[in-house]
């Protein structure tokens, strides 16, 4: 690959993304300049060997979309760094400790795929922090690219890629078109790079390090380390780690829980699943250890439950803020989610409701809404009524298990 010689070694250990720091001239001692990219196909290459996948929810291969960007012409390309998640901080964190690491991330991927045109979508606390970023850069010529800022609002849809374009173009941000992909046809009619900003953070270490350096860490068909945040834990907030790391090692060494104390946890945040404890042992951070769970890694939110809190309970506020969060541009969104939190959430309160309907509801809205926010949530209602199954039948017989009362008394 033709870039740049790098004179710091590479990071070593799992701690590579955290490493960084804001301040420019420490960002250069610990990584070195910004790699100049001579051959993009080259880098493609290297992020195939990487494996690196998408580290926004989705796990897309990341240089499946570099590439499908790189075929058209007058390219456009986004750091993502929305959130829209109220379990997620991982991203907030990233912005804070390492600017430089997601700017040099965003400006390889525009050379790799040729777009002039570079964006920046995050909350407005954390453009505070790029803008004096990019100052930094340009003061002292490190990198003298033009970015534009745009402030993403606190809502849980701002972050879907469609949204994020329609934002920036100066819409609404919610969901849009997703018959043709934004790698074709995104921000005003051009190709457009949607890249979550840790994805951007890792393109950046690779381009300088190398894929066989990135796969020290992670599993074979999932190298790298991930971000993860925890909630729920004795030790709360943002870790870095290794991807198929267990999740009872995850809990214990970094979140300093007893897993005793565990009743389940929701991985993947609000669009995700939940685990029973007594799965644990079997679960890992992967796609393919949690694929038999029916759950995936998402964007690394990791929250546990534990066994003096309802499941059902913590299920029905999650519900009822996914509805109320919908785009309404849709039927599943506009009747369909407010349809399965109003009768989700009696169930959960110990009033009459049956199991069955609210099943059939969710299967109602799965696979028919304008994007996958229906369908996320109808996974998460699904996984409630399955994991915590024992808690519904107590329920159903006005009595919960954490209060070994009526569940009604907690409302």
């Amino acid at each position: 690959m033709s870039t740049t010689i790098i004179e710091p070694a590479a990071p070593a250990g799992t701690r590579r993304l955290l490493l960084s720091v804001p301040e420019l001239s420490s960002h250069a001692g610990h990584f070195g300049p910004i790699p100049v990219i001579s051959d993009g196909a080259a880098v493609l290459d290297a992020v195939t060997a990487a494996g690196l996948l998408g580290r926004g929810g989705a796990g897309f291969p990341a240089a499946r979309k570099l590439a499908a960007v790189a075929a058209g012409r007058r390219a456009v390309v986004v750091a993502n760094g929305a959130e829209g998640e109220p379990a997620s901080s991982k991203d907030a964190v990233l912005l804070a400790r390492a600017p430089h690491l997601v700017l040099d991330g965003l400006g390889i991927a525009a050379d790799v795929v040729g777009a002039r045109e570079c964006h920046f979508y995050a909350p407005a606390a954390a453009l505070d922090g790029i803008r004096r970023a990019l100052d930094e850069r340009r003061a002292c010529g490190y990198d003298r690219r033009s970015v534009r800022l745009t402030a993403s609002p606190e809502s849980f849809l701002s972050g879907e890629k469609t949204a994020v374009i329609n934002r920036i173009a100066g819409l609404p941000a919610v969901p849009g078109d997703q018959l043709v992909s934004t790698s074709q046809s995104g921000l005003r009619g051009r190709p457009t790079l949607v890249h979550n900003v840790e994805t951007l953070a890792h393109l950046a270490l690779i381009t300088r390090y190398g894929p066989r350096w990135f796969r020290t860490a992670g599993t074979p068909d999932e190298p790298g380390t991930m971000l993860v945040t925890l909630s729920g834990t004795a030790a709360t907030g943002v870790v870095e780690v290794p991807l198929g790391i267990p999740l009872l090692d995850l809990l214990t060494r970094h979140g300093r829980t007893d897993p005793r104390t565990v009743r389940a946890i929701l991985v993947g945040g609000y669009h995700g699943t939940w685990i029973p404890a007594a799965a644990l042992h079997r679960a890992a951070l992967s796609t393919a250890a949690l694929r038999p769970l029916h759950a995936t890694p998402g964007a690394g939110v990791i929250r546990v439950l534990p066994r003096t809190e309802c499941g059902l309970h913590a299920s029905a506020d999650i519900l009822t803020y996914l509805a109320a969060q919908s785009a309404r541009r849709c039927g599943p969104c506009r009747h369909g989610l407010p349809t399965l939190a109003t009768t989700f959430t009696p169930l959960a309160h110990g009033h009459p409701a049956d199991p069955r309907e609210i099943a059939r509801l969710a299967t109602l809205v799965d696979g028919r809404g304008a994007c996958a926010h229906p369908d996320a949530t109808a996974r998460l209602i699904r996984s409630t009524l399955d994991v915590f199954a024992h808690d519904v039948t107590r329920h159903l017989h006005g009595h919960c298990e954490v209060t070994d009362t009526t569940p009604g008394a907690r409302s």
